[in-house]
């Protein structure tokens, strides 16, 4: 049988794949949601053997069979379907197919969505340093970063975004206008602002500079250091590290308690996790991966430092919910396996599997997973999740109840299952008040630690 030309770049992509990933992965290790340790080895692997497994691997003529059934279709399609089709898109499309049918995280990131991933997992990109929001069609100032361009030349929170290099902001959206002021660093931008009080427009020429995302927030409520990360990106160890010594390093009354805040947070990159949980523990395992290859087994390790020994005694308690996902899991799993805090809230999300970022490229980059991950204990929370030690339920407003919950990683089709591991069937809240005097969760745990509210839980008791 003669092949096309067509089919037979499929079947010398197929031989050469094995080699071409393997240098991929060299060439590019673990940025993402991956980077993460051996386990026990007499645990063993707890995935469920699948039928094609069970048979033994499929005999290699079979799947260049069905590569060339591949390449058939494409060429029917390329000289058949009614408009000429993007080659490119078809491709990519089977590409992108291919991934997501293995689980839901799995994916083809696309060049321009691969930089978009890397700048988010950064924390770091070129632009003004404006928190922003859109008010009516116009762009509202929430508030200037401080030391950056907008901080340095005078914008102020509530000022209004009438024009970006003289192009009218009404009529862009939200994210046309932030992608408009981003850039690379060194260029200029000229803003027009309207300012409450001041007649006439202002003009800014700004130059863009390097950005860092807040990652961290911190405040002190009464004489609790509450400590919100809103994501596990390059920026979040820092956050964490320069919130404890800002609250704790100095000569002053030091706070009574923490409250680390990880409501909501997606996650994100996995050796931000172990360096987070780090900050908290000064031995013993953080994470643990278990995946098909040894290279992808691990264990990541606390060590004592001078972060972790200025905070030893501090009580701690971790705020989760539905929306507490991957590296948040990591954190709160560790921190409760070796009792260094106490749970608050309700069932976090339950994904429990790590990403490779595999470059690929000027073609951009494939998500895979690559492993899955157990806490210290060897539990794994995948389609599970993490159960709080004190389950607080917040006072949903009345036009969100019964829309403020999410199943989680059990509620996404195609997600990864473990052979004799329960999952859970009900939903878990996400919603936080925007009020912190309505936030329940947050009341309880100041009060907790305060000693206003007792719990057997808190503080935890090593084993």
């Amino acid at each position: 049988m003669r092949l096309t030309s067509v089919r037979m770049i499929a079947l010398a992509l197929a031989l050469l794949a094995p080699a071409g990933f393997s240098m991929a992965q060299e060439a590019q290790p673990a940025p993402a949601e991956q980077q993460v340790p051996p386990v026990d080895p007499a645990a063993g692997d707890s995935a469920p053997a699948t039928d094609a497994a069970a048979e033994g691997p499929r005999d290699p003529l079979e799947v260049y069979a069905d590569l060339n059934l591949f390449g058939e279709i494409f060429d029917r399609i390329r000289a058949e379907y009614v408009d000429a089709p993007d080659e490119q898109k078809l491709i990519r499309a089977a590409i992108q197919g291919m991934l997501t049918s293995l689980d839901p995280h799995s994916s083809y990131l696309p060049p321009t969505d691969y930089q978009d991933m890397q700048v988010d997992n950064s924390g770091q990109f070129g632009g003004l340093g404006i928190e922003v929001t859109m008010e009516e069609g116009i762009i509202k100032v929430v508030s200037p970063i401080d030391d950056t361009p907008a901080a340095k030349a005078g914008i102020l929170a509530n000022d209004l975004i009438v024009e970006l290099d003289g192009t009218q902001v009404q009529g862009m959206s939200l994210d046309d206008a932030v992608a408009k002021m981003r850039g690379p660093i060194g260029t200029a931008i000229k803003i027009t602002v309207v300012r409450e009080g001041v007649e006439k427009p202002l003009e800014f020429e700004l130059t863009r500079d390097t950005i860092a995302m807040r990652a961290v927030r911190s405040s002190l409520e009464g004489d609790v250091a509450v400590i919100r990360l809103s994501r596990f990106s390059e920026q979040a160890f820092v956050g964490i590290e320069k919130a404890i010594k800002d609250m704790f390093g100095g000569d002053g009354p030091k706070p009574k308690g923490i409250i680390l805040d990880l409501r909501n947070n997606p996650g994100g990159l996995v050796d931000q996790s172990v360096y987070v949980s780090d900050a908290f523990l000064k031995q013993g395992a953080v994470v643990l991966t278990r995946g098909r290859v040894p290279e992808e087994s691990a264990r990541y390790d606390a060590q004592p430092d001078a972060l972790d020994a200025m905070i030893a005694d501090v009580p701690l308690v971790v705020l989760i919910n539905g929306g507490s996902a991957s590296a948040s899991e990591i954190v709160a799993g560790a921190l409760q396996d070796h009792k260094r805090a106490t749970l608050v809230g309700t069932r976090s999300f339950g994904k429990g599997s790590v990403q490779s970022i595999i470059s690929l490229g000027p073609d951009g980059a494939m998500r895979l997973t690559t492993a899955r991950y157990y806490t210290p204990n060897n539990r794994s929370i995948q389609a599970l999740g993490i159960t709080p030690d004190i389950e607080v339920l917040q006072k949903v407003p009345d036009e969100l109840k019964g829309r403020d919950e999410i199943i989680g990683e059990a509620g996404l089709a195609g997600h990864i299952k473990i052979e004799g591991q329960e999952e859970t069937t009900v939903g878990s809240s996400v919603y936080v008040p925007p009020d912190k005097a309505d936030d329940t969760q947050l009341q309880y745990a100041i009060r907790l630690i305060d000693g206003a509210e007792t719990n057997p839980a808190f503080p935890p008791k090593a084993e």
